[in-house]
């Protein structure tokens, strides 16, 4: 997303869901005592963060916090942190859009999973998680790569034999190539020093 793209999408963040939100009578989180910072959790937090969404899952998101007000009165808006993760599973953002996904892929975790074969899972771990894998999770990353890669190597020796492939081992094979693909453009995205 480039600088025009992300300022359109603040722009879209700040119309299609917050706006609405404050025009239903939805008032600011708890824990922002003061209007001001309210205001700068809206510019520096959720319009950055939520630029790359379309305007149906920002339509929906919209409908999805207003139909969840929270505070004794119910007339407070979710605090930050649970709009975004109610965000994250109408529409995920893509890998680009992701600052931890890059950091990872950039930092020596990534180039490791890249080198061993791991990328896919390592992204898949991200995607759900949204935080840096600890020791204890990179083990079982590594041990869910080691089981793919037995599995891709039972479909490609069937795909090589001509022996059957069934159609959810076929639609497994894509979407981890698919998913190598995405890790290999994160690579690139950092490597090339056009990361944010």
């Amino acid at each position: 997303m480039d600088s025009a793209e992300q300022a359109y999408g603040e722009k879209r963040v700040r119309a299609l869901l917050i706006e609405p939100l404050l025009a239903r009578g939805l008032t600011k989180p708890k824990g922002f005592t003061k209007q001001a910072d309210f205001e700068v959790m809206v510019a520096k937090v959720l319009c950055p963060k939520l630029a790359y969404m379309t305007e149906l899952s920002l339509a929906a998101l919209e409908e999805e916090v207003a139909a969840n007000p929270k505070g004794k009165g119910r007339d407070q808006m979710m605090i930050p942190n649970e709009i975004l993760e109610r965000a994250a599973k109408i529409q995920p953002p893509a890998a680009e859009a992701s600052p931890l996904m890059r950091a990872v892929f950039a930092a020596a975790l990534g180039r490791d999973a890249m080198a061993g074969n791991w990328g896919p899972e390592l992204l898949r771990f991200l995607r759900k998680n949204r935080a840096w894998p600890s020791a204890l999770n990179i083990q079982g990353i590594k041990a869910e790569s080691e089981l793919a890669l037995r599995r891709v190597e039972d479909i490609r020796q069937r795909q090589a034999s001509g022996r059957l492939v069934s159609e959810a081992d076929q639609k497994w094979f894509a979407s981890r190539n698919a998913a190598q693909r995405k890790c290999e453009e994160i690579r690139e995205l950092v490597s090339g020093g056009t990361a944010c």
